[in-house]
This record gives C-alpha cells, structure tokens and sequence, in this order.
C-alpha cells in the first residue's frame, strides 16, 4: 500500500510505543483510520487521539495493512494472523520510507547503519561530519527519533541507524549509502539463526553504495555478494586502493586519496571506536562530503554515555560503566582493552554463546560478579575455561543488586585492575534498559566506595 492510498484506509498499529504512535500520528494526519493495540494497558490508556484494542490476536474485519513495532516477532498470534489472510504487515521505517519516495520536496538521502555493535556510536558520528559540512542532518532510527518523525521534520539527510528487527520489516529500504559494522550472535531468539540475523542485517547493502568492515569475514562475504553497484571496504589495516582503512597513524580515504584524521583523535578510543570513525568517513564522503569536515565532525564527537564511561578510581582501581555491551561481541571488545579485569556480567542473553568470549577473556580475568537471569550460563562456561577464577553471584533483583555487585568486585580488585561493568547481556531482565542499569552501577560505586562523580 502506497501513501495516496492512505486516505480512508483501515490501519491496525501494533505496538503502542515510541514509533508506533508516531506511526499511529502520520497514518491519521493522511486521513487513514488507525486503531492501535498493545499488550501494556498503562500505554493504551493514555491514548486518546486514536481507538485501542488490549492485545489483540487478530486483525479487525476490514483491516488494510498493519504496522508493527519492530520488536513483534513475525510469529506473533496477531502478525501471523494478518499473514495468513493476505494483510501487508510493515514496520515504522517502512512506512518513512513509503511516505518519503512520495514527498513533495523529494526523497531524503538515507545514509544508514547496522551492524551488531557500535551502531549509535557510528550514527553519532556521521552526524557531526555531516553537521560539520553544513548539512540538514538529523540522527534517526534506533538512536531513538522515529525515521517518520524525522521524514515529516522535512530534514533533507538522515543519519539512520537501524536494527536487525527494523531491517526485517523495512523491505523497500533502499539507502542512498548503507554500511554493515560486523555480525555477531545477537537477537538469535527473534531470527532463529546466524544466517537469518545476519541476512536482515544485509538489507542494508541493496542501495547504490554499500560500505562494510572487511576485517568481519561475515560481512566481507556479505559485501562481496550484495547487489549495490559501488562497494567500499574498511579495514584497521592498511587500506587497498577503493577501500578506507589506517596508514601512518591516520584515517585514510583510498577511494579519493584524503588523509582524514590522525587515529589517536578518535574517541572513544582503541579499534572498535577507529572502525566506527571510518564507517562514519566513509558514508559522509559517499554523500560527498569533505575530508576536512571529516576531521572536524570526528573531533566535536563526544562519545555515549554507557560506553567505556570511567565511573571512579579509588585505592588504584578504575570502575569503568559499559553497559551499552548487551551481547558477547561487545563484551569481548571490552574486556580486550584492560590487563587484568574484575568483570560484571549478566543478563538476557538472547540465545548467543558466550564460550569463545569466556575462553578467550579467561587470562585477563581476576575475578567476575554475576547477575541477571542467564548468570548461571555464563558461571557454566567460567567453569570450563576459567576454573581458577573467583566467582561471585549476586542474586537480588532490583538496583540494590547493584551495591552487592559493587561490594564484591571491590574486594577482588587490587591496585591497576578495572572492576568492568560490561554485561554481555540485555538488561530487562532487572532493569528499565542498558541506561538503567548503567547508573544503577555508578550509583553503587560512589555510594558504596563515597568516590566523587568522574569527570
């Protein structure tokens, strides 16, 4: 169903949050009839600009299309059932994306990321390279904006960073530039398998400019194979003619042969933040951008909040908050950056192995605290690989979970180690989300260690 035919068309918006009711908004604004339903009566309750229907298991008769929140598995009684009778079922970024190709004032350039980790930490940057060139840039997506909002706002470039999930149900996103990060298990509870994770993910590469990490060999493959009719690889390495990658101690562009930045500038620093700085490069020079606007959007960055944010140092011990490391891939780019490691981990874990991360973690390791619903999963591989080193299982369930943690790792830490809060898990098992939890530790620490705030 396209835009113009909107207008007195039944929509059913499944999923009563961020996305959807801006979803719910632009559908009604086009004249459609739009019913939303969800799970959550608090939500429903506070909708008063549309009909809502709790939890709902089908379509009502005379249903058109359904749009679902990104996160609503295609097995889910109400999508399978729209399925089963013919109904089209899309999500958020699709319907952006429909409204968007019929736009007055023309369609929006889509420079888009995924990739399993360092997704807002890329958006961010390409922002403020793009911002830095003049551009009319917002950030959208999963960094939070929904993309229809974003489309409506009428910004002429979007820095969208989208999920496994949102890639699923966007199938006619075709970006002016798309870029794959890396592939790691994550969300094997949602797809089924590596293949079908990876698969959504390699959505992003059917536009005209597809860029992808060439030192993931899951997304080289996915980039050798893709149909865009440019392909630009980055590596860590030195860059080959056509590719962008790191030569003396700087950033380069071998596809128009620019210096970019020195490598030392990038924060956050160490190789997941320089390969996140080049995706960043790599898709603003696509868009056309100057080198020098490169190096002044990479130098105004300033990096998350909940990603390798220093905490405290007390009696010689750094505590270092990266809860945004909700899966073993980002845990184990974590944990490589520090010597000697007390880790806090555990949560959701989503289906994903934790074996090669434990293994190959397990020299750095003095002690680990574990929390969460799979806890014993990882205690299990602990005791595999690392036998020799202390465990401690903090069993509480709320904030105050996090001062036991706290505790514990502090009487494990010695002078020089890094007691690292970098979960390899989701966090709605205990928490509100990776922020959530992410204060809840710092909280801890300076409540029970009475250390200043860092910074």
């Amino acid at each position: 169903m396209s835009p113009s035919q909107f207008s007195g068309a039944s929509v059913l918006v499944a999923g009563a949050g961020v996305s959807g009711l801006s979803a719910a908004q632009a559908l009604a604004e086009l004249g459609a009839k739009v019913t939303v339903t969800d799970g959550n009566e608090a939500r429903l309750a506070a909708i008063t600009e549309h009909p809502a229907a709790l939890a709902l298991t089908e379509p009502p008769p005379g249903t058109d299309l359904v749009v679902t929140s990104p996160g609503w598995r295609p097995d889910t009684p109400l999508l399978a059932a729209a399925a089963a009778v013919g109904i089209e079922v899309i999500g958020e970024v699709e319907l952006a994306w429909r409204l968007d190709q019929e736009a007055p004032d023309g369609p929006r350039e889509w420079l888009v990321v995924t990739g399993t980790n360092g997704k807002t930490t890329t958006v961010g940057m390409l922002e403020h390279i793009l911002r830095a060139a003049g551009a009319d840039v917002v950030a959208c997506g999963n960094v939070g904006l929904p993309v229809v909002d974003a489309v409506r706002a009428g910004h002429r470039v979007l820095a969208v960073e989208l999920s496994s999930f949102q890639l699923h149900w966007s199938p006619s996103v075709r970006p002016s530039a798309g870029a794959l990060l890396n592939i790691a298990e994550d969300h094997l509870d949602w797809h089924g398998s590596l293949d079908a994770y990876a698969g959504a993910k390699a959505a992003v590469l059917t536009g005209k400019v597809a860029i992808g990490n060439l030192d993931d060999p899951i997304v080289a493959g996915l980039l050798a194979g893709c149909p865009a009719p440019r392909k630009i690889g980055v590596t860590l390495g030195e860059p080959e003619p056509g590719q962008f990658g790191v030569s003396g101690g700087n950033l380069v562009d071998r596809v128009d042969e620019a210096v970019l930045t020195e490598a030392a500038a990038i924060r956050p620093p160490g190789p997941p933040g320089i390969a996140d700085a080049l995706i960043a490069a790599a898709l603003a020079r696509a868009h056309g951008v100057p080198a020098e606007a490169v190096r002044t959007g990479l130098a105004n960055f300033q990096p998350i909040a909940h990603r390798a944010s220093p905490v405290a140092e007390v009696n010689g011990v750094r505590y270092i908050d990266d809860s945004k490391a909700t899966n073993p891939h980002a845990a184990a780019s974590s944990l490589h950056a520090h010597d000697r490691v007390i880790w806090v981990a555990g949560g959701l874990l989503k289906g994903a192995s934790v074996e090669q991360l434990v293994a190959e973690a397990a020299p750095r390791l003095a002690g680990v605290v574990l929390i969460g619903q799979d806890r014993e999963v990882i205690a299990a591989a602990l005791a595999r690989h690392a036998p020799e080193v202390p465990v401690h299982t903090v069993t509480e369930g709320d904030d105050k979970a996090m001062v036991s943690v706290v505790r514990a790792a502090s009487a494990m830490a010695r002078p020089g180690d890094v007691v690292l809060l970098a979960p390899a898990a989701a966090s709605m098992d205990m928490f509100t989300d990776y922020t959530h939890r992410g204060r809840a530790f710092a909280q801890a620490v300076r409540e029970v260690l009475q250390a200043p705030e860092a910074g």
